[in-house]
């Protein structure tokens, strides 16, 4: 393709300009700093709500904690341990209004327990916990469980150990793709009304009378300063939370305990299913999970008092993660070799004492001496009700039900099958398919690039499936300004093997011609 003849993304709204002057000229009802999964939801219920919106995110949306995830919507079987039924089953109703709402990216998951006779928690325990966990499911329940013998497992997990292994239970959860979950929440606020960017970084408060009434932000792409004024601040800034404080007032106490999960993406599908594998050294539970054609080893959960900024992989969390995948699968020969990527983030806890594994992942939202909303702990899968709940908080009008279903960017029915998508587009059937369960109903603005430019329909490279069009759709209407944005978050391809580098190469110049 020649240089300079990239067309723009037709059927959406054409180039998203990167206009930071409209912050300046706006009085906001609610500003909203950061743009993982909390803040993208505050930002997209109020914009639901009818409220004037403002987005703020310092790095890309996601790229923090909210993409770092095991890509997991779930009750929290494990949190039966801590007695938090009313946890478990608000996040199964959650689960539930996830699943309706956005199913071109949260389906439904198996997962599998093996139970061995020498696991601190007994078969019979085991048995128990997902009964009770089918019960405070009721009406939002996916499949219900059932108890495995050894030959199942077997047949289920190759190259389990079998040695003391008793048998063990199948349950169903929920995976998602965390990213663009994150991202369709912040489209369908921008679709709404609001206006949010990227790579801006909040470095203080404006006070008047005792009250914030606004923030001084740098636009870190353009390299200039400006001011956002609105009439309330929610500040869902996840591990961020205590340095945001403490911006407020110097001597504000850690009110966020952050601690650290670590997953490696280990190169071919161990099994079909997710299996739950209780540790033997801490008493955990870890997952190694079905992703991308991969498998997904994680997580570690250890406290961390670094700078939230700089968060790493270090060698005794991968060595945790294959010595305990060893332990329970010796017939795959796990090594560094077959580690595709790993990658590490940071769960914003509310702090109390305990082991980092038993503290409540329960979320808590506090307004300041001086107004600002703070969101606080809380886990993925009850985002929504999190922005329910800080929205409540900042308006008093009649709420907007979403109860049933809260719809993402491309959330909605396609009626007409593949076959007859592929002959109105001129594509062929499989790529509508690839397209659809990416984007939901929204492949249709992917395919109509295409439809301009025919070349754009050229995969970028032999490690995926992914097509020249996703990536002009990723920059001019998703906001994407760098390689690692579309890699990791808009496309996901950063989990895929790529011995080439090839699919970097194209980004890149892509970017380069967009003017990035």
């Amino acid at each position: 393709m020649e240089k300079g003849h990239w067309p723009n993304a037709g059927g959406y709204k054409g180039f998203m300009k990167r206009d930071i002057q409209r912050f300046t000229q706006n009085r906001y009802d609610v500003l909203i700093i950061g743009g993982g999964i909390n803040g993208a939801a505050v930002a997209h219920m109020s914009a639901l709500n009818g409220l004037k919106v403002a987005l703020l995110e310092k790095g890309d949306f996601a790229s923090g904690a909210s993409g770092k995830s095991t890509k997991l919507i779930h009750g929290g079987l494990r949190y039966l341990e801590n007695m938090e039924f009313g946890l478990v089953h608000e996040s199964l109703r959650e689960r539930t209004i996830q699943l309706k709402s956005a199913p071109h990216l949260v389906r439904p998951l198996r997962f599998i327990i093996p139970v061995y006779d020498s696991d601190a928690r007994p078969f019979w325990l085991m048995k128990l916990g997902v009964r009770l966990y089918d019960l405070l499911s009721q009406k939002h329940i996916i499949e219900r469980h059932r108890a495995l013998n050894v030959e199942e497992i077997c047949r289920l997990v190759p190259g389990i150990r079998k040695g003391g292994l008793l048998g063990g239970v199948m349950y169903s959860d929920a995976q998602m793709n965390d990213a663009r979950l994150c991202l369709e929440n912040v489209l369908s606020a921008v679709e709404k009304g609001a206006n949010a960017a990227n790579y801006v970084n909040v470095s203080s408060f404006i006070q008047e009378n005792g009250r914030m009434v606004g923030v001084h932000a740098r636009d870190e792409l353009g390299q200039k300063d400006f001011e956002v004024r609105a009439r309330k601040i929610v500040c869902a800034v996840g591990p961020w939370t205590n340095i945001l404080m403490r911006k407020e007032h110097s001597g504000s106490p850690a009110r966020i305990r952050p601690t650290k999960g670590v997953h490696i993406v280990y190169k071919g599908k161990i099994s079909d299913h997710a299996v739950l594998i209780p540790t033997r050294s801490d008493r955990r539970i870890f997952f190694i999970i079905p992703w991308m054609g991969n498998s997904l080893i994680g997580t570690t959960d250890t406290d961390f008092t670094g700078d939230p900024d700089r968060v790493e992989v270090e060698r005794a969390d991968i060595d945790y993660l294959l010595a305990e995948a060893k332990r329970v699968l010796p017939g795959t020969n796990f090594n560094d070799d077959n580690i595709i990527t790993s990658f590490a983030g940071l769960r914003p806890l509310v702090s109390e004492p305990g082991a980092p594994a038993r503290v409540s992942r329960k979320h808590m939202i506090k307004e300041s001496y001086s107004g600002l909303i703070y969101v606080m702990g809380g886990k993925y899968t009850t985002y929504r009700k999190i922005a329910e709940d800080v929205v409540r908080k900042l308006t008093k009008k009649p709420f907007v039900h979403t109860r049933e279903k809260f719809p993402v960017y491309g959330s909605g029915e396609i009626s007409e099958d593949v076959n007859t998508l592929g002959q109105r587009y001129g594509v062929e059937p499989e790529m509508i398919r690839s397209l659809i369960n990416f984007y939901g109903v929204r492949f249709s603005d992917v395919i109509k690039c295409v439809k301009q430019n025919a070349d754009l329909k050229v995969p970028i490279c032999s490690c995926c499936s992914v097509i020249l069009a996703q990536v002009v759709y990723a920059i001019e209407t998703e906001m994407a300004r760098t390689v690692e944005d579309i890699i990791m978050r808009r496309l996901v391809i950063g989990y895929k093997e790529c011995p080439t580098g090839e699919c970097r190469k194209m980004i890149r110049s892509i970017l380069s011609e967009k003017g990035f």
